[in-house]
């Protein structure tokens, strides 16, 4: 474990309003809440919203929804506010623009006039040559001839940041000792023709006016940290930042085929994972996994047993790759780790529209509570519930073909009549007796209690597989258990 930070933490989340949030991201925000509260720290929550094009309102709401939704507390941001509001980029536009003034006055940026059919004739030249194909410097040091010629042409520049000629190594908390050289840095745009601030100057600028100590992020921004590195001491020099960040690049999450996953693969949308039922602290225990670790034989675990723990020091370089049906299977065990009352409740929403298909007058709340003992030990997400109650609130089972073709083997309507007959004798407010009246048909047609219930299940649930059969029953009652045997029995001599 590494040792506390000598200063007080500050880390931030900052995604784009773009679309639906999928779980690369809640893994990176995770990390960065994680972090901040295992160092008693600030978690800053700040919206890049600069894209007009791609953000909208509709997915600024779901961000913050999802937010909520995972437990996710900020302490200073949108809703909550804090000394360096506000905290949406498209409210500080003035602030960057007169950043990017200072960077000009300074030197440490530049006017480029260069037009996109030159700058791919020179990348494609550099290419050719075997030179690196990044920007080549044209326009760093442009006479004043030079600049009223292409003012006169109507060419309107771009704002680049002026890398500094020298090798740039930092320690990524992640990775170890980085290093980057100057040809392998080019300078870079930082405002567009149209004056719109770019991510390579608002992102950093932000991190250092609200004071960030650790910007733990994506691999795939690591190609840019050394250029916001060269950004920051321009900052400090100017008055404008206090230090440059210790950066932590996490590595990719992979979905099938050992791709990194997109926002288009559908396994990575976090709404999917909400509408299946799975449980916050359950998805958020397997994604922490995707990279970090609380022991070598603990995967499942609190998330106040990971804050306790973790540091993003511990994080692995390696990419993750993620896998549906461990996620599945630790949610499952947290679904069991809660208490009967607040699995009860949790499971509510897929007991009424739009999930369930009874009508709301019959569902039966004393019904319900009797089974939810024993649906929690049998469900993966809450989702499941539906299908595993639905016989006790429809008028009819639902009949899976495939289940009943599978159960109903010759002779299961004389076992079905037998069994038929002892449950009709049997007494009904004991799940155990209902067995041992299902047991005794079975006997009586040479078939164990396994073989003998299959017809029973599927003529009263619909399925071979669900919640425990007797204490099934029971709850069911007798009336309703023996119509449906009589159904069964009847669609078996039709």
């Amino acid at each position: 474990m590494a040792s506390a930070p000598d200063s007080p933490v500050r880390v931030r989340f900052c995604p784009s309003p773009t679309g639906n949030p999928h779980v690369g991201l809640v893994r990176t925000a995770l990390f960065n809440w994680a972090f901040a509260k295992h160092h008693q720290g600030t978690l800053v929550f700040r919206i890049e919203d600069t894209d007009a094009a791609r953000d909208s309102e509709e997915s600024y709401e779901q961000l913050l929804d999802a937010m909520r939704w995972l437990g996710f507390d900020w302490d200073e941001g949108p809703e909550v506010g804090g000394p360096h509001a506000p905290y949406r980029q498209s409210q500080r536009m003035d602030l960057y623009r007169d950043v990017a003034r200072k960077l000009l006055d300074a030197g440490h940026a530049y006017h480029c006039y260069c037009s996109q059919q030159e700058l791919d004739v020179r990348r494609e030249a550099a290419r050719a040559a075997g030179r690196p194909s990044g920007y080549d410097g044209h326009c760093r040091d442009l006479s004043e001839a030079q600049v009223e010629e292409y003012k006169a042409q109507g060419r309107e520049p771009i704002v680049r940041f002026r890398m500094p000629d020298e090798t740039i190594t930092f320690t990524d908390l992640v990775r170890g000792e980085l290093t980057f050289t100057p040809e392998n840095v080019p300078d870079y745009g930082i405002v567009r023709a149209n004056g719109a601030p770019l991510y390579t100057l608002v992102n950093p600028v932000d991190d250092a006016l609200m004071e960030i100590t650790h910007v733990l992020r994506g691999e795939d921004l690591l190609s840019s940290t050394p250029r916001q590195i060269a950004l920051y001491k321009a900052l400090i020099e100017l008055g404008l930042a206090k230090e440059i960040p210790a950066f932590g690049h996490l590595p990719y999450v992979m979905g099938e085929g050992n791709k990194k996953l997109s926002k288009r693969d559908p396994q990575s949308s976090l709404n999917l994972y909400r509408e299946r039922g799975f449980l916050p602290e359950g998805l958020l225990n397997y994604l922490s996994l995707l990279g970090w670790s609380l022991s070598a034989d603990q995967d499942v675990f609190s998330v106040e047993e990971m804050v306790a723990a973790f540091d993003v020091t511990d994080v692995q370089p390696n990419p993750a790759r993620f896998d549906l049906k461990k996620c599945e299977a630790i949610n499952a065990d947290h679904i069991r780790m809660l208490d009967a009352k607040d699995f009860a409740e949790r499971c509510a929403p897929w007991l009424r529209a739009p999930f369930a298909p009874w009508a709301p007058e019959d569902f039966d709340e004393a019904k319900w509570q009797a089974v939810a003992p024993h649906a929690q030990t049998r469900l993966k997400v809450l989702s499941e519930i539906t299908d595993n109650v639905d016989f006790l609130f429809l008028p009819e089972p639902v009949f899976d073909e495939a289940s009943w073709n599978k159960a109903m083997k010759e002779g299961s309507d004389a076992l079905l009549r037998t069994a038929r007959e002892n449950l009709d004798a049997a007494d009904w407010t004991s799940a155990e007796a209902l067995k041992e009246a299902v047991l005794a048909a079975g006997e009586a047609h040479g078939l164990k209690l396994g073989k003998a219930q299959a017809p029973v299940r599927v003529a009263v649930t619909g399925r071979t597989v669900g919640l425990p059969l007797f204490e099934s029953l029971e709850v069911l009652g007798k009336e309703k258990t023996l119509a449906r045997i009589d159904a069964a029995l009847a669609k078996l001599a039709g």
